[in-house]
């Protein structure tokens, strides 16, 4: 029975990518649907997933709404379609249509009306993206100022006399105004800082957990953390036997090691509210891209554990127009993001292992879930932004390859011939989607 573990986890990582999939799949074909049905192009099918349908049924429109066997993706036949794809013409369905019911069939519809119905899915995407992480904004707030402290995290060492509802006025010496402030002070190394609070109206002074301790907020799928088995709130204690109280002095040993094998000393808090446990892991690092401010990489050894506050700070809403930009500006960084890392990958400055394939996206899916519903909407987010930007790519199968089709057309007069495009398409679909992706799944 000892699989029993392994075979839940696969089951959840699993479930979440279904999830995360469905609900991406969903917006994106429906960004199709509603600007062709504006457009006046009839959707004859609409399906969630593929292959023999499991329910269905049939709107006033005559759109066939089902939901299919295989949940890896989804499509919207428009009137017209050979096939799933929109790459090619029935042309039996076309010869018997007279010319007002050709103009609401896919391939019929002027120029414009099919650019922006192909147009609209990857548009949906990075509307879901705008409005999820909006919606995140909006829940957690952000820090109020001036800086108090909220919750106080686990660490083996407890977190002194700070509590819960101190407002901070100084660390170590340093006014603490706001929070950019408290994000200059360099912090000595050492368990506890010293705090000046005030607290029920009383000027203290105090001793208080690091800002950032070597505590493991997050563990990345498929790091050396990872499989070490290292957990969400375990806390690092020492490195090869040398005590560390910094998360920053983590980082430093780890990049020092230069990939050596390394031995961790953890502190594990007990699921009841006090106590733990000790343990002891070694794991090798890996080499990891990482991305600048500026846009560049910079390769180092990481172990995959994402830091977090020693503590958590209070929080004030935010107004929806202040989380929709912010919204934007997240989507925004990720698309520019993974416009650098490509360029950055043809260029042969970062690994091609950075792109990954339906496997890697799965085990992301998996952790995100397992971190929490939080993580796991933001992921969403995320993968809906990276779903809507791989779609513009100028290859056949995706909406990139289609808008090219469609230019074509403008600059030609004429489309290409369905022969062309059907070879095309099942090219760009063997070789880019599923080779690469794949084998950059098995091999990375």
């Amino acid at each position: 029975m000892d699989f029993l573990p392994d075979l839940v986890s696969m089951l959840q990582t699993v479930l979440a990518f279904v999830v995360a999939l469905s609900i991406i799949v969903t917006v994106h074909e429906y960004g199709h649907y509603i600007v062709g049905r504006l457009c006046g192009i009839k959707a004859e099918a609409f399906s969630i997933g593929f292959g023999p349908k499991l329910i269905s049924r049939v709107d006033k429109h005559g759109t066939v709404w089902k939901i299919s066997l295989f949940p890896l993706g989804g499509y919207v036949k428009f009137l017209g379609d050979a096939n799933a794809t929109s790459a090619g013409v029935d042309e039996e369905t076309m010869a018997r249509l007279n010319a007002e019911e050709r103009r609401h069939s896919m391939h019929g519809a002027p120029l414009w009306a099919r650019a922006a119905t192909v147009a609209a899915g990857p548009v949906f995407n990075f509307i879901l993206s705008i409005l999820v992480f909006a919606g995140a904004m909006a829940w957690e707030g952000k820090p109020a100022v001036p800086p108090q402290v909220a919750e106080l995290v686990a660490l083996p060492g407890g977190s002194g006399d700070l509590r819960p509802g101190d407002r901070l006025l100084a660390l170590e010496g340093v006014a603490l105004p706001d929070y950019d402030r408290l994000r200059e002070v360099t912090t000595p190394e050492k368990p506890f800082l010293s705090y000046r609070v005030l607290r029920e109206g009383t000027d203290l002074v105090v001793e208080g957990p690091q800002l950032a301790p070597p505590r493991a907020a997050q563990v990345l799928p498929q790091s050396a953390a990872d499989a070490a088995g290292i957990r969400m709130g375990d806390v690092i204690t020492a490195i090869d036997g040398q005590p560390i109280w910094r998360f920053e002095d983590l980082v430093a040993k780890v990049g020092a090691g230069k990939g050596a094998p390394l031995t961790l000393d953890l502190w594990r808090p007990a699921e009841e509210d006090s106590g733990g446990s000790t343990l002891s892991v070694t794991l090798t690092p890996k080499i990891v891209d990482m991305p600048r401010p500026d846009g560049s990489f910079v390769s180092d050894y990481k172990i995959g554990l994402i830091a977090g506050p020693g503590f958590s700070p209070v929080t004030e809403a935010i107004g929806p127009v202040e989380a929709l930009t912010g919204g934007a500006k997240q989507t925004w960084a990720a698309i520019t993001a993974s416009v650098s890392a490509i360029q950055h990958i043809v260029l042969g400055k970062i690994s091609s292992c950075n792109l990954r394939g339906a496997i890697g996206i799965a085990e992301g899916s998996g952790a995100a879930a397992k971190a929490g519903v939080a993580d796991f909407i933001w992921f969403i987010a995320m993968l809906s932004t990276a779903v809507g930007f791989l779609n513009l790519f100028p290859i056949p199968v995706l909406d990139g390859g289609h808008l090219m089709f469609h230019l074509w057309e403008g600059v030609t007069g004429k489309p290409p011939s369905d022969r062309v495009m059907s070879l095309m398409v099942s090219v760009g679909l063997a070789l880019v989607l599923m080779a690469f992706g794949l084998w950059n799944d098995l091999v990375c």
